[in-house]
């Protein structure tokens, strides 16, 4: 069991980060020090000036565990990796979760041009991300029409050419590299001004498109410089959404932030020569109060975690907290300096104005479109109250069941208050007491567990929050037997709650409520509908998402965590160097051993392990 005043003794006066977890081993909190027992030890020193994060926080962590760094540098690099790979609950997040496209060329023989949405170590150039994916599919069709490029899967390096080449060919449209009918050198003349814009040379690449045009005019074919000729005035268009804003003609980007109650909103302008060539605004929350420097520094960590491009300067509105070291992280990610500036005069004062403008416009959008919302969930809680004489709806909780042939069996309850998702308060439980697919008793099982910790929260003075904190309304995912299984748990418990159901059509849709064994037909196009809709479509992907995770523990655990000697630690350092089950399997003896904290030992009881289950598997074969 972890002790955590035990542990705290043994944390080093070294760089690292450190990750808090609550009792279901989830990470709620992630964060950076440079000496991490000073750092780590100042959340349980029983001090009252701590702010509310800290002491909402510190309340539901059961343990924490840390890594080491060579410096502060590489802790924020870090620090920010595990942010968005877990998206703590206690941190300060982006709330948008866009995935934004790249333009790729390819490593390879005649390199492809392509739309990408994950960067690879593939040795490809990556240019973006880009927040207009249209403006991205604009741009890879313009390069198609105007250069020679192939966009097929073929792969040179393994000889995989034709005898006969495709329609792109004949239509001009590629060089036919298949059927060797072009060099690589030839093929890199076409794409070397694909990479010019991409590189943010506009004038090289419009200056060869009007050559090519003239020479088209003089050689009378017309129809072909007629194509030139829109391909520049699509060009145009493109560069004309640009604003010419300085005259320095520098890269630079320009953060500015507004702030209202828990909402946060950022606005980034993107100038490049000079021109803003790109602008976006991100939102996000902090119910907790940061100050303007840490959310900004927050904000910079997360922002350029994955941007292939990072300008020399950086003008905020604010200044950033730990700005050196975050100076140095992005320093080393452009390779060369890269300077973090709060603009005093000049027109990069009234260009930062701007930003802020659009950030307080944009924030107060957000705002508006909030309040429409929530009057439209009132709408819908309103009209369900009528439908079934229950009055008030404040808090409704859904249960799901989710499971494979009845494997790894999960249930989750969501939570929706005023109509609005309340996702701090969503629960999930693994079935302990049930074996095969029987979703009647799971439910039972988690019904009962719920509203037992309920009541033994309630009985210690716990009614606002969590268990303790009981529903309006009860709704399960199913019908009549799902309905009777919950009222027979809340009968057993002397608990009085209302609860409904979803009744499903032949195509299995849903089409009405159950509730005291009369159905509710329901329309689609209504308030009620699309909220019901919502709650269970959450508790759909709440449960799945929480059974995934189970199913990818148990696939690590059956596979490493049963041969001796090898612990958490070393099962990590395994993974993160083979990167699957497999390439660990096929491992030879003295590659095991080079893996970090691994030794021989340990290597030889990895590789005896894999031998020994081959062998096994060969004589039932």
């Amino acid at each position: 069991m972890f002790k955590i005043k035990e542990e705290l003794t043994k944390l080093p006066a070294k760089p690292g980060v450190y990750l808090m977890y609550d009792k279901d081993d989830e990470i709620i909190y992630v964060g950076k020090a440079k000496k991490l027992n000073r750092r780590v030890r100042q959340y349980f020193d029983g001090r009252k000036n701590k702010d509310k994060k800290v002491v909402a926080m510190v309340k539901h962590i059961v343990r924490f565990e840390y890594i080491l760094v060579n410096n502060e540098v590489e802790a924020l690099v870090l620090e920010s990796n595990l942010i968005k790979e877990n998206r703590p609950k206690y941190n300060i997040l982006l709330r948008d979760d866009k995935q934004y496209p790249y333009i790729k060329i390819t490593n390879e023989p005649f390199p492809r041009v392509m739309k990408v949405r994950r960067i690879l170590k593939d040795g490809a150039k990556y240019y973006g991300p880009f927040p207009n994916a249209y403006a991205v599919n604009d741009i890879i069709d313009l390069f198609h029409q105007i250069y020679k490029l192939r966009n097929c899967n073929l792969d040179f390096s393994k000889d995989q050419y034709l005898q006969r080449p495709c329609l792109n060919f004949f239509i001009d449209r590629c060089p036919a590299p298949c059927i060797k009918n072009c060099t690589e050198e030839e093929y890199e003349e076409e794409l070397k001004y694909v990479r010019a814009f991409l590189d943010g040379k506009y004038p090289e690449f419009v200056d060869n498109i009007r050559q090519r045009m003239e020479k088209a005019s003089k050689n009378l074919n017309f129809e072909l410089a007629a194509e030139y000729r829109d391909a520049l005035q699509s060009i145009d268009t493109l560069l004309e959404k640009q604003m010419v804003s300085n005259t320095d003609h520098i890269d630079l980007d320009l953060i500015a932030m507004a702030r209202r109650e828990e909402k946060i909103c950022v606005q980034v302008f993107m100038m490049r020569n000079g021109k803003i060539v790109e602008r976006e605004h991100f939102m996000m929350e902090d119910s907790y109060e940061e100050g303007d420097e840490e959310v900004m520094a927050s904000f910079i960590q997360q922002f350029y975690l994955d941007l292939t491009y990072v300008p020399k300067l950086i003008l905020l509105d604010t200044p950033a907290k730990s700005t050196k070291a975050l100076e140095q992280m992005l320093s080393e990610k452009r390779g060369s300096k890269v300077e973090l500036r709060v603009p005093q005069r000049g027109d990069k004062v009234d260009l930062m104005k701007l930003a802020r403008e659009n950030a307080s416009e944009m924030l107060l959008k957000d705002v508006q479109k909030n309040l429409r919302r929530d009057r439209n969930k009132q709408i819908a809680i309103e009209d369900l109250e009528k439908l079934i004489g229950v009055f008030p709806i404040e808090r409704i909780e859904c249960y799901d069941i989710s499971n494979i042939a009845g494997t790894q069996s999960t249930g989750s309850m969501i939570v929706f208050e005023n109509g609005v998702k309340q996702p701090r308060e969503y629960r999930k439980f693994k079935i302990k007491s049930v074996q095969g697919p029987d979703d009647y008793r799971s439910q039972k099982e988690i019904l009962t567990r719920r509203f037992n910790r309920g009541l033994r929260e309630r009985e210690e003075g716990n009614t606002r929050h969590g268990f303790g904190k009981f529903p309006s309304l009860i709704m399960m995912d199913g019908g009549k037997g799902q309905v009777n299984i919950a009222l027979d748990v809340l009968r057993s418990l002397n608990i009085d709650i209302p609860v409904i159901g979803l009744v499903k059509d032949d195509k299995h849709n849903t089409r009405g409520i159950i509730y005291e064994n009369k159905e509710y037909p329901l329309k689609v196009r209504t308030a009620v509908y699309r909220l019901l809709y919502q709650i269970q479509e959450e508790a759909h992907r709440f449960a799945i998402g929480y059974h995934r995770k189970l199913r990818q523990k148990a696939m690590v655990h059956s596979e490493l965590d049963d041969i001796k000697g090898i612990g958490e630690k070393r099962r990590r350092a395994l993974l993160n160097e083979f990167k699957s089950i497999d390439k660990i399997k096929k491992a030879d003896l003295s590659t095991l051993e080079k893996v970090p904290s691994m030794n021989k030992k340990a290597a030889r009881s990895v590789y005896d392990y894999f031998r020994g289950k081959a062998e096994e598997e060969d004589e039932k074969s």
